[in-house]
């Protein structure tokens, strides 16, 4: 028999497909051909794996060898289809058993010495070989602790082609070699940020704590110094741990972006793109291979935008799309990748260029036309999408003298949070929300969540007279269901209506 068959995947964004990996031998002109839609990387993987099984000793028959790479339709991309390819060929030529091959997924990428190198998103491709009901995957040395994330699936590790084809059945001089170690940097663990270390902002910590009570995107404003960036960069730190299968999609798509995973972090993520940053810096994309942006990097955590005021008005505009929809889809020439961007957006933004406009005793010299220019950066459509808009002020001087201590700690804010999430995930039951940031407006105008009238009337006065859009009514709704939450009350009264609207068109002093 000269064909041989085994299995690779290939990679649509987070979502992984099986590929079928044919080879096939035939008595014409000797010839190497990969066939089946592969880009560039992939088509030079024939001279890869013709080196690497020459040099551990397993030369190919001289003879024409063609491998197919089914379905025919799909892209593939990349250099991990190296050790599938150089397997599927050893056994079309005999020198290791077909049937051992047969049902095991094959990923790596081949040295010309014979050695497996580690590749990108062997998290989500063992994950994806996992639900298709493989019981074994083969993957570099470099990568097993990442694929051994996975459960349910026999993970092997191989340092070289050699260790594969012994597995297989070859016969071959086993080689002690030094196994090829990922070159990517392991992630340094986020700091310890407590918001104690906010001093005088009692209002802003309980904003803060509404938003990540109810996952509500928020817009922080005010001049430089007012605490806006410290506030931001505690949020991840009172929301509530990921789940184990959150965890798994985050460590799936650090796997994409090139990052080594070693485990599990429970620690919502926290993404902050400078404000120089590209359309496709925040979406994400290439012009072969799809790489996760920023917005899909800060899946299940943050987006902290500092400097709002100073993004492309186009790169901003790129957010309202995966606000709404919690996904994200690339498309190019040759390929659409998906991915999942349900992320918490928080932006921080200065007054007006020189962020003295409205600052007692500074001197703002802006011109009226520049400040009214720096604020409409932000599209109307954008700040429609936010559930909570504050100014933030400079604290006192008086406020920041020895003794003074805030009163509220990341561990207290973390409690509340997660008891309000908790309040909301019995409320939402059966349904496929978890907390108010996502909950639809129509469902919470139905009869059995209307909010009383009397309660809801300065929120009705306010959609009257076009001080917000029906899309803002509904924003307010949720931020009062959150303020609810938080105060142990089954329904929304007139406080929680009206504080849920001062939260978006408010003053904080």
């Amino acid at each position: 028999m000269t064909t041989a068959r085994t299995w690779a995947v290939a990679l649509t964004g987070v979502v992984g497909h099986m590929v079928e990996v044919e080879a096939d031998l035939s008595n014409q002109t000797p010839e190497f051909r990969i066939i089946g839609l592969p880009d560039k990387s992939l088509g030079e993987a024939v001279q890869r794996v013709h080196n690497a099984c020459k040099n551990v000793g397993l030369s190919l028959p001289r003879r024409r060898l063609t491998v197919n790479l089914s379905p025919a339709s799909l892209p593939k991309q990349g250099s991990a289809f190296d050790l599938s390819v150089a397997v599927a060929a050893l056994a079309a030529g005999g020198a290791v058993q077909s049937r051992a091959i047969s049902r095991t997924v094959h990923l790596g990428e081949l040295g010309l010495d014979g050695r497996l190198r580690p590749v990108p998103g062997v998290l989500p491709a063992v994950f994806a070989a996992m639900r298709a009901g493989f019981d074994t995957v083969i993957v570099p040395h470099a990568n097993e602790a990442e694929a051994r994330l996975v459960p349910g699936i026999d993970v092997r590790a191989a340092a070289t082609l050699a260790q594969v084809a012994l597995w297989h059945g070859a016969d071959v001089e086993p080689v002690d070699v030094e196994p090829v170690e990922s070159i990517s940097n392991v992630s340094d663990p986020p700091a310890q940020l407590d918001l104690a270390d906010v001093i005088g902002q009692e209002a802003a910590v309980e904003a803060l704590t509404i938003a990540a009570a109810g996952g509500h995107h928020m817009l922080l404003s005010g001049p430089p110094g007012a605490g806006k960036t410290m506030l931001a960069r505690r949020l991840p730190g009172i929301l509530p741990p990921l789940t184990d299968e959150e965890a798994l999609e985050v460590a799936s798509i650090r796997s994409l972006a090139g990052e080594s995973v070693r485990s599990l972090d429970l620690v919502p993520p926290i993404q902050s793109p400078h404000h120089s940053a590209s359309v496709a810096a925040l979406v994400g994309g290439g012009s072969r291979v799809a790489r996760p942006g920023a917005i899909v990097r800060a899946h299940r955590g943050v987006l902290f935008l500092d400097e709002a005021a100073e993004f492309s008005r186009v790169a901003l505009d790129s957010l309202r799309q995966p606000l709404e929809a919690g996904a994200i889809e690339v498309s190019r020439a040759g390929f659409t990748a998906s991915y999942p961007a349900r992320f918490q957006l928080v932006l921080a933004m200065n007054p007006c260029p020189c962020g003295n406009n409205g600052v007692r005793g500074a001197e703002c010299v802006c011109p009226s036309l520049a400040i009214r220019r720096y604020a409409t950066r932000l599209s109307g459509p954008l700040r429609d999408r936010l559930d909570i808009e504050l100014h933030v002020a400079r604290v006192a001087v008086a406020r920041t003298m020895r003794g003074a201590q805030a009163t509220v700690t990341t561990a207290t804010a973390r409690e509340r949070v997660r008891e309000a999430r908790e309040r909301a995930a019995a409320r939402w039951r059966g349904t496929p929300w978890r907390c108010n940031g996502e909950i639809p407006g129509a469902r919470l105008r139905q009869f059995d969540l209307r909010v009383d009238p009397k309660a809801r009337a300065p929120l009705d006065t306010a959609l009257e007279r076009g001080a917000l859009t029906l899309r803002g009514y509904d924003r307010v709704l949720r931020v009062a269901w959150t303020m609810a939450d938080l105060a142990g009350v089954d329904r929304p009264g007139r406080d929680e209506v009206g504080g849920a609207l001062f939260l978006k068109r408010g003053f904080i002093s």
